[in-house]
């Protein structure tokens, strides 16, 4: 138990790093978020949804209890990196751009499945 929850930790803990990492910039610095949403043709009023939503998601996985909440959290989360990842793509931005975002979803993954690890423990 110990070990699945501490790799548990690990892993969400790199992933509400990277969420708030990216969310929370780009609400301080608005000028290049709307820099980089106008290079994929979004409209900019979706900045500020986006990064709030992101941060509640992070909330909702970090608060103690409230299983359901935290699916939708993860799905959350899983939607915002895939549908940023396939925007990128599709838009025709150099692969530099967008290959990162796939290294995020190694703590989306292993944040999610020792999360479930965990659940099972206690029960």
């Amino acid at each position: 138990m110990k070990k699945t929850n501490t790799i548990y930790w690990i892993f969400t803990g790199l992933l509400s790093l990277g969420m708030l990492f990216a969310s929370v910039p780009s609400l301080i610095f608005r000028a290049q978020a709307e820099t980089f949403f106008a290079t994929l043709s979004f409209p900019t009023y979706m900045i500020s949804f986006l990064d709030i939503a992101k941060i509640l998601g992070v909330i909702a996985i970090l608060v103690p209890g409230y299983p359901r909440v935290k699916e939708w959290a993860y799905a959350g989360l899983t939607f915002d990196l895939l549908g940023a990842t396939y925007c990128q793509i599709a838009k025709g931005l150099p692969v530099t751009n967008w290959v990162f975002m796939i290294v995020w979803f190694v703590p989306l993954v292993g944040s999610y499945i020792y999360y479930h690890k965990k659940l099972k423990a206690t029960v």
